[in-house]
């Protein structure tokens, strides 16, 4: 049998047989190589098991600990194991079978947890939805999916009802399983970990019953009241496990196809990559209806066996109180939120002495905070960089060797290039092209869009690699930077202006809080540099022309913004990320057309 070699936790290399899932070594080692964590194999052997094993497995390991905490009330391993059991008896008996899709609308809850598990465990498929769509948007969902049966919080409730109630009769909604936020927590709870009082009535008040046209509305109690046996559970590797949609920035929102391998592999290596062991406490504030959430910390926490400290949306005074009480280890977040929490009044009594490990990705971490972090309080801040499509990362930053404003190096098992986004030719070191990513995290393809697909996809040196649509470059040492979306580009009199590159620079001026840059319609240029300004507390006082001026002396004069729009917040997406699409659109709107 042939033989390729890895390395070992030692450092030493040994002789291992070579796995249908593994990356074959190259004769030259990637630059990247020399920076790898030495603790790590290059690429590893994908769980032949469902990733709802990993809970089965934890379940028998650690049975009284704790698997998750929500807003001071805490859930065994053993408790979140048997009411997914229960949950997936009554998925079996509302009529869902192997392969069936099921619709997830949830906030960060233990609920959300138990269901994503239930639903493996009675061998169906997850559709996460993000809880900020409308339910004009719900209904693509609904009916690109052909779910039957949703579960959801009482507060999304009559959206799902509303736009189900829309749709044709055959494909309608059958069941609506509708829980509560105190079905996981104390309403009265109190302490440093109890929610903010602005929550309160979002969390506890009482809803209005739902009408489901041609169906039903059960309350999650009675759900997990089932007592009836789960059905054998038949699904692995293979089988396809999640069916999350992508923001749909061009037509629909396509569904994407990630079998339980790839999931698994990105829960696994996730964990690796981040020094986990059994006894790390996650906070898990990144929305896990998005794939980041989902994979690099609810899952890739479940498999290691840790405890989940869990936020239902942002608030910057309950993070830090998080942090503090429960001596959290690992935070994987959104740039902005780490923002947020430095700019706290209350900043100076969090204590961060806990946090092990702190990264993220969905934008760029600013330089300057990034080292704020480093100087005053010892922490390397982590980037990675990933798609829907690829089950969060495929690119990270080592812990023990980050480079700031980066993506990081291909993550493990995972091959990744550059190429001209016309030939897909690769493109040498240095040059600026599209990234391709090639791995066993990426997806299988679109759900029922064989043409998206298609376009999605090539061949290079006899490996399949997906498009990301995003440009970058990689360094002398195999580190990738991003410089944009390959469409978000600005044409100032010939000159290419890339946004995050003059995003990046303003946050270094004392003022700006958060920017973003667009292109504004210019007869002379073509298109001029537009920056849309949120400005720090206490600086209120700073006037357009301060920033002009300060952009004119910080950065190439085809790159300043010529103008600047001050707003009190950017729109931003149920995962975080800064819409800057919506306010392209909105630049570009003719004048008047808000009111026809």
């Amino acid at each position: 049998m042939p033989h390729a070699a890895s390395r070992s936790s030692l450092g030493v290399c040994i002789l291992s047989p070579s796995l249908p899932n593994a990356v074959p070594e190259p004769t030259t080692p990637p630059a990247h190589h020399a920076f790898w964590p030495k603790r790590l194999p290059f690429s590893i052997t994908v769980p032949a098991t469902s990733v709802w094993d990993n809970l089965a497995v934890n379940a028998r390991r650690y049975p009284d600990k704790a698997a998750l905490v929500f807003l001071g009330s805490a859930t065994s391993y053993r408790e979140l194991h048997a009411g997914a059991e229960r949950l997936a008896a009554w998925l079996h008996g509302a009529g869902v079978r192997r392969g069936d899709r099921v619709i997830l609308l949830a906030q960060n809850t233990p609920q959300l947890v138990l269901a994503h598990y239930a639903i493996w465990r009675a061998n169906a498929v997850v559709v996460p939805v993000n809880p900020m769509n409308m339910a004009e948007e719900l209904k693509h969902y609904i009916q690109d999916s052909g779910a039957r049966v949703a579960i959801t919080t009482a507060d999304l409730a009559p959206g799902l009802a509303q736009a189900s109630n829309a749709l044709p009769g055959g494909e309608r909604l059958e069941h609506l399983l509708v829980t509560r936020f105190t079905d996981a927590f104390e309403a009265q709870a109190e302490g440093p970990a109890a929610p903010p009082q602005a929550w309160r009535e979002w969390l506890t008040a009482e809803r209005a019953a739902v009408q489901l046209d041609g169906g039903r509305v059960h309350a999650w109690a009675d759900a997990l009241a089932c007592q009836d046996a789960p059905p054998p559970h038949t699904v692995g590797r293979d089988d396809l496990a999640v069916l999350p949609y992508t923001s749909g920035t061009t037509g629909h929102p396509k569904g994407c196809m990630h079998l339980h391998r790839s999931i698994n592999h990105n829960a696994v290596a996730s964990a690796a990559w981040g020094n986990g062991t059994s006894e790390n406490v996650v906070l898990a504030v990144v929305p896990m209806f998005h794939i980041t959430g989902m994979v690099s910390v609810l899952h890739s926490a479940i498999y290691l066996g840790a405890t989940v400290v869990i936020m239902p949306r942002w608030d910057r005074e309950l993070a830090g109180r998080l942090i503090s009480h429960y001596q959290v280890t690992t935070w994987t977040n959104i740039p902005t939120m780490v923002i947020d929490l430095l700019g706290s009044p209350n900043f100076a009594s969090f204590d961060l002495s806990s946090l092990k490990y702190i990264g993220g990705g969905g934008a760029a971490m600013p330089q300057a905070v990034a080292q704020r972090l480093l100087e005053q309080y010892g922490l390397r801040f982590c980037e990675g960089y990933g798609l829907t499509e690829t089950a969060a990362p495929s690119h990270s930053n080592p812990p023990d060797h980050p480079k700031q404003q980066c993506l990081g190096i291909p993550f493990m098992s995972t091959d990744a290039r550059v190429v001209d986004p016309e030939t897909l030719r690769e493109l040498p070191q240095g040059e600026q092209g599209e990234i391709v990513v090639h791995g066993p995290e990426v997806f299988e393809g679109y759900w029922q869009r064989p043409d998206a697909t298609a376009q999605a996809f090539f061949e290079l040196d006899g490996k399949r690699f997906f498009r990301t649509g995003d440009l970058g470059r990689v360094d002398e040492e195999g580190y990738f930077f991003i410089t944009d979306r390959l469409k978000r580009m600005i044409n100032a009199s010939g000159f290419k202006v890339w946004p995050a590159e003059v995003e990046a620079l303003m946050f270094r001026h004392p003022a700006i809080q958060e920017a973003c840059v667009i292109g504004t319609q210019d007869a002379y240029r073509g298109e001029s540099v537009k920056a849309v300004v949120v400005l720090r507390a206490g600086h209120e006082h700073t006037s357009e022309q301060d920033i002009l001026d300060w952009c004119r002396a910080h950065m190439a004069v085809y790159k300043a913004p010529r103008s600047v729009e001050f707003v009190p917040a950017l729109p931003k997406s149920g995962s975080g990320k800064v819409m800057w699409r919506l306010l392209q659109e909105k630049e570009h709107k003719p004048a008047g057309a808000a009111a026809q």
